[in-house]
């Protein structure tokens, strides 16, 4: 039973916040939200636990079709990260807000770069392209996800600067662009570099937030030395490219990492472990 304690301990972490919202903007909306949330992730833990092969991309789609189909297009709310400027500007806590500061800014502090792994919309649709492992070095263009950041940022802020009506229009037709778009180039360079997550790794302006505080990531995946036999197989399937042979939080890629557990299934020697 102790195995489950990891489960049950994240489904009280998403219930606390769901609580804590609810009572303090008497808004019932966040305590199913993050509920559903919660209830999600802890399932897809249980199934990984009992070595479901598709655990993480039933939650992955649970999830993100969630944050995608109802949050997003029938509820129109722009989650992406010009929504969240939207309603920073607006001085409004409420939105894309909470979800930028549970999930990508103060969450990766406890659970590091999971939600690119098990919740993100986009990535449960490169998922599904054939290049799963990335069979070359990482390419030196990382740079551009700092540009598409500041373009985000300058969009929103022309709209406020210029005093554009009908802003909540223009987001929601920005969510529906913006979406197509990512699907768009991140499809492309899959197939481009031949690796799935291309677009994780070099454009997405979401892993500005996501990278700095994944470093202090608790929930990490480490290796036990004593049973590493240095076969290299754990960086030959991740994703991302880190390194799972150095438990250093410098190694390789390390913020990084998506806690897929692609490289704890691989090990031979059952040496990896989240």
């Amino acid at each position: 039973m102790r195995k489950y304690l990891f489960p049950l301990g994240m489904w009280l972490v998403f219930e606390a916040i769901a609580v804590t919202l609810w009572l303090a903007t008497d808004t019932i909306f966040y305590l199913f939200n993050f509920t559903y949330i919660g209830t999600c992730l802890a399932i897809g833990i249980v199934l990984f636990l009992k070595k479901y092969r598709y655990a993480r991309q039933a939650v992955q789609f649970a999830v993100g079709l969630y944050m995608l189909v109802y949050l997003g297009i029938l509820s129109r709310e722009n989650m992406q990260i010009a929504g969240f400027w939207y309603y920073l500007f607006l001085g409004v806590f409420q939105a894309a807000v909470i979800h930028y500061a549970v999930a990508k800014i103060f969450g990766p502090l406890l659970f590091g770069r999971g939600w690119c792994g098990y919740a993100c919309w986009t990535a449960m649709v490169l998922d599904l392209l054939p290049y799963k492992a990335p069979n070359a070095d990482r390419k030196r263009i990382g740079w551009i996800r700092y540009l598409v950041f500041a373009v985000s940022f300058a969009f929103v802020g022309a709209l406020f600067l210029f005093r554009v009506p009908k802003l909540d229009d223009i987001l929601f037709w920005s969510f529906l662009i913006g979406n197509a778009a990512y699907y768009l180039v991140g499809i492309s360079l899959a197939f481009a570099f031949r690796d799935n997550r291309a677009f994780c790794k070099y454009i997405c302006p979401i892993t500005v937030f996501l990278k700095p505080a994944s470093y202090y990531s608790l929930v990490r995946i480490t290796v036990d030395p004593t049973k590493c036999v240095s076969c290299g197989k754990c960086k030959k399937v991740c994703p991302m490219n880190v390194d799972m042979t150095d438990n250093a939080r410098s190694r390789t890629n390390g913020t990084e990492c998506i806690l897929c557990t692609t490289c704890v299934s691989a090990c031979p020697k059952g040496a990896l472990k989240l």
